[in-house]
């Protein structure tokens, strides 16, 4: 089949990869939670090759992840796995590690208070979280063009958007994760760094 392309993906893999590296130094697998196209997994595996990178998505988009797994052929890049953030259980025992690009504004808000619940059920002592995307500040855009992406969004899909970062602090609170760093990335995106403590 012909491999799925995000042009996004393509434009943010090295900034991201740039913040990452130093950041799951000590870590040993990470789980990306909605790998969409598959192009992260493949690119973060290969130049993290310390590391076991675990794709996981919609049981949907699991083939078009696999075709880029098999092409890259990466001993650290296993198959990819069905998880919805509200499944029960998530396939897995434990996570020191966690990775996720654009996918809270995708999600609908009980998806999102989701997601952190089976993070507080998974994640171990000092797991580290990554996430990256768009967030709101203050109720605020913090750009002109994250305004007309969430307008896009929502015209899309009325429960997506750009979450404001409060929120998503008082959720990563509740199930004992806090906020290591918040940085700042290319194209108006963000990636806040989380741990468990």
């Amino acid at each position: 089949m012909n491999k799925p392309y995000s042009q996004a993906c393509e434009n943010n893999k090295e900034p991201i990869l740039h913040k990452i590296k130093d950041i799951f130094l000590e870590s040993t697998t990470v789980w990306e939670i909605g790998s969409g196209t598959g192009q992260h997994a493949c690119y973060f595996a290969q130049q993290l090759p310390y590391l076991q990178w675990q794709a996981t998505d919609r049981a949907e988009n699991l083939s078009a992840i696999n075709s880029w797994i098999a092409a890259a052929e990466l001993k650290n890049l296993p198959q990819s796995l069905a998880l919805n953030v509200s499944d029960e259980p998530w396939p897995c025992q434990a996570i020191e590690a966690l990775f996720s690009a654009n996918t809270l504004h995708i999600m609908s808000w009980s998806e999102v208070e989701c997601f952190f619940a089976r993070m507080g059920q998974y994640l171990i002592q000092e797991a580290q979280v990554c996430l990256y995307g768009p967030f709101n500040y203050g109720g605020a855009y913090t750009s002109a063009s994250n305004e007309s992406f969430d307008q896009w969004l929502k015209a899309c899909n009325p429960k997506s958007g750009i979450r404001d970062f409060e929120a998503i602090e008082e959720l990563a609170k509740s199930v004992g994760l806090r906020v290591e760093n918040d940085l700042a990335m290319p194209a108006n995106n963000r990636l806040l760094v989380l741990r468990r403590s």
